[in-house]
């Protein structure tokens, strides 16, 4: 009996003791996330760089991250109806104007992000013109079209107005941002005549010797910046998320330096985060903990 009876409190306290580790267990808090940002971008060399690199600062500082890649129209969209909370994509005052005169009431422009940025129309310095209203005295040359990129690309928009300011007889050939950069990279090594529509920050001029078409009409603007958007009310719903936003902020040598590590092979994972890892202080001002 009394063996029957220690048998039955032995099996007592094991079935607790159990019952207490399955509690501890249950109970030991979880490492969460502050919160999920959506951050949409264009498929643009150096929005993929940007917006890859600013997805690992908001993981580092504990955010989940969504990124969603549209063109630049559907982008203005879904941030001004709220449907993503920020991009680091918008190319402003002139290459995106026409989505910001639609837009720009429903959105906050938070700041810029890259100053010195610059748009137009870009040859190989082998090309011996200069000036875009030369370009219809070497048409031929060219087989009279202009490789471009997507097409809802503002600056496809700024080069469409400037076939009919300097009334070029040249086609319009769209494509996109890796589809222009093959056939550039083509013609350069067969040293024949490509006129492009480019842009700076990009790797091509890093890779390749290249120059503007002088722009005597203006038609693609002066020096443009990147802008920082965010939908409206995120920085009350979301005022951690907002205020890296206040503070991201990088140069044209930081950006080609991590599109050229892309098109070399690296992965855009990759590529942004070896840039953060050697730019520690960086991250760190940049998330708010330095």
């Amino acid at each position: 009996m009394i063996k029957k009876l220690c048998s039955a409190v032995f099996f007592c306290l094991v079935v607790f003791g159990l019952l207490c580790v399955a509690g501890c267990t249950e109970s030991a808090p979880a490492e969460t996330s502050k919160g999920t940002v959506t951050i949409g971008y264009v498929l643009w060399d150096s929005e993929i760089a940007s917006t890859n690199v600013l997805k690992q600062v908001f993981e580092k500082a504990g955010y989940t991250v969504e990124l969603s890649a549209v063109d630049a129209g559907p982008l203005y969209q879904a941030v001004a109806d709220g449907n993503i909370d920020c991009t680091v994509s918008a190319w402003l005052p002139a290459t995106q104007a026409n989505y910001w005169e639609q837009y720009g009431d429903d959105l906050v422009l938070v700041r810029k992000n890259l100053e010195g940025a610059k748009i137009g129309l870009v040859v190989p310095t082998y090309v011996t013109i200069d000036s875009i209203d030369e370009l219809n005295t070497v048409a031929d040359k060219f087989d009279g079209k202009i490789t471009g990129i997507e097409p809802g690309a503002g600056i496809m928009a700024n080069t469409e107005e400037a076939i009919t300011a300097y009334g070029l007889n040249f086609e319009l050939v769209a494509s996109s941002s890796a589809g222009m950069s093959a056939e550039l990279s083509k013609a350069v090594d067969d040293e024949s005549w490509i006129v492009v529509t480019g842009w700076t920050p990009h790797w091509m001029f890093a890779r390749f010797d290249l120059k503007y078409l002088d722009d005597p009409k203006a038609v693609f603007g002066g020096e443009e910046y990147i802008g920082t958007l965010a939908r409206k009310g995120l920085e009350s719903d979301k005022p951690g998320v907002y205020d890296i936003l206040t503070r991201f902020a990088w140069t044209a040598a930081d950006m080609e330096s991590v599109m050229l590590e892309i098109e070399n092979g690296v992965s855009d994972e990759e590529a942004a985060q070896a840039w953060i890892d050697s730019h520690e202080e960086t991250v760190t001002a940049w998330i708010g903990t330095a």
